[in-house]
């Protein structure tokens, strides 16, 4: 199958000269002339790499590359211009593209790069998919954690997964609703055979169409040939249908009938196929209420919602960040090929008294960020990002109002502590800050807080 290119240039000439020397490699190729152009044109289309220049009249190529690495961070994007500028290749690279290249085009290096970045593309591909047929995060070893609410979802997959049940899993963004699904494939009688995911919100209604139920040639512009969608790819295996409450309405009377029948119908065709598949769905959103908003069909949501499972929060089990953070911990230095032993006390109190409004997600990201940070070997405070350190210091103040010390409110004492501090340093909050170990920010806030 042809490897599609997406180029991008507002040189028409240079886009029809890059057209017919991709497509004598034996390319497929798409061309844009804008960089707002080329985001639309990636999100309404899978594409294999992106070769793009940086000087353009409305959005730049820079400013094209952040937004479509946000969207599609796997996609390689090769960056040209025509002003070899030391400071635009390392903004390039730092946002995410695979390499540079200046104009004119040396036409060899071009191939060999844009050969290399295909085929590591292609490894990408491949190791996930052999990682993700391994890995322990596909069993139930791989759901961490041993708080209660925890305990109660490992049990449910437990007895969910051996059956055939359609499963509707609920949960805040960032809670490890993917996670499960993965545990419930692996662990049911299917596990030998193909689990496909698909993200709905990722794609635009009819493009949602062709990949859940494939497209015959002759379909649409650019069908080419007969395309299998997501539901004849899982045959005999399950499909997970992640972000299930952001389909259209129109979309959710089509794949009614494929849960519903379990036979699917290829776009542009009038046959319909059978489909041996099992539904997994997940959702950020109340279904429930979306039904009463008339936002999403009462009879879909009946039939995903034959056995339901709801991902806690993390706020709601504390008691798991330690297990999390330390399970991320290991991965992210042997990663980073860093002798990181652990977090220091203050440090993993602070995780622990997080909010986390991100969740699991955000959790991850924090100890990757810190992972790189540290240069020791514990992780400090010093390495958390401060919306975690500040936090901490404000429930410090304000969850102490209650506790007494000689009689006297803390909330009182640590007042009296900011007054003679600032009294001391003649009111050079920087310097007051510094001796209470508290942030600058922290401090303003505590002022405002006791009116001063």
């Amino acid at each position: 199958m042809k490897a599609t290119i997406l180029i991008v240039d507002d040189e028409k000439g240079h886009l029809a000269m890059l057209e017919t020397v991709l497509g004598g490699w034996g390319y497929s190729t798409s061309s844009v002339t804008d960089g707002a152009e080329a985001i639309t044109a990636v999100k309404d289309q899978p594409y294999d790499a992106v070769l793009m220049d940086v000087r353009m009249a409305t959005v730049s190529g820079i400013e094209a590359l952040e937004e479509i690495k946000a969207f599609n961070p796997a996609i390689p994007v090769l960056i040209m211009t025509a002003y070899s500028s030391v400071e635009i290749a390392v903004e390039a690279m730092k946002l995410g593209a695979y390499d540079y290249l200046t104009k004119p085009l040396n036409f060899d290096e071009l191939k060999i790069i844009l050969e290399r970045a295909l085929d590591h593309r292609r490894l990408s591909d491949e190791n996930r998919s052999l990682k993700e047929a391994v890995s322990p995060e596909q069993t139930l070893g791989g759901i961490i954690g041993s708080s209660p609410a925890m305990a109660e979802v490992t049990e449910m997959v437990k007895v969910v997964a051996p059956t055939e049940a359609t499963v509707l899993i609920t949960g805040e963004s960032g809670t490890g609703k993917e996670l499960v699904a993965r545990a419930i494939h692996f662990n049911s009688n299917r596990k030998h055979k193909q689990l496909v995911t698909i993200n709905c919100a990722a794609l635009s209604e009819t493009l949602l169409e062709s990949e859940l139920f494939g497209h015959e040639k002759g379909a649409f512009t650019g069908a080419d040939k007969r395309r299998d969608g997501r539901f004849m790819q899982a045959n005999k295996g399950t499909i997970f249908l992640d972000e299930i409450g952001e389909i259209p309405l129109p979309m959710q009377a089509k794949l009614l009938r494929a849960v519903q029948e379990r036979e699917v119908q290829r776009l542009g065709s009038d046959t319909p196929l059978p489909v041996d598949v099992r539904i997994v769905a997940a959702t950020n959103r109340d279904l429930k209420k979306e039904v009463e908003k008339g936002n999403f069909r009462e009879d879909l949501y009946y039939r995903l919602h034959v056995m339901a499972l709801k991902m806690p929060a993390l706020r709601d089990r504390q008691d798991d960040v330690p297990l999390l953070a330390n399970f991320f911990l290991k991965q992210f230095a042997d990663k980073n090929r860093k002798k990181i032993i652990g977090f220091t006390p203050v440090a993993m109190d602070m995780l622990i008294r997080h909010s986390w409004p991100g969740n699991v997600r955000e959790l991850e990201n924090t100890v990757e960020r810190a992972v790189i940070l540290s240069m020791g070997e514990y992780v400090t405070e010093k390495e958390l990002p401060p919306s975690v350190v500040e936090s901490y210091e404000l429930n410090e103040s304000t969850g102490a109002n209650t506790l007494q010390l000689g009689g006297q409110p803390l909330e009182a004492i640590q007042k009296q502590a900011i007054l003679a501090t600032l009294e001391k340093t003649c009111w050079n909050k920087s310097e007051a800050s510094k001796i209470l170990n508290i942030t600058r920010t922290t401090l303003n806030n505590k002022l405002k807080k006791y009116g001063m």
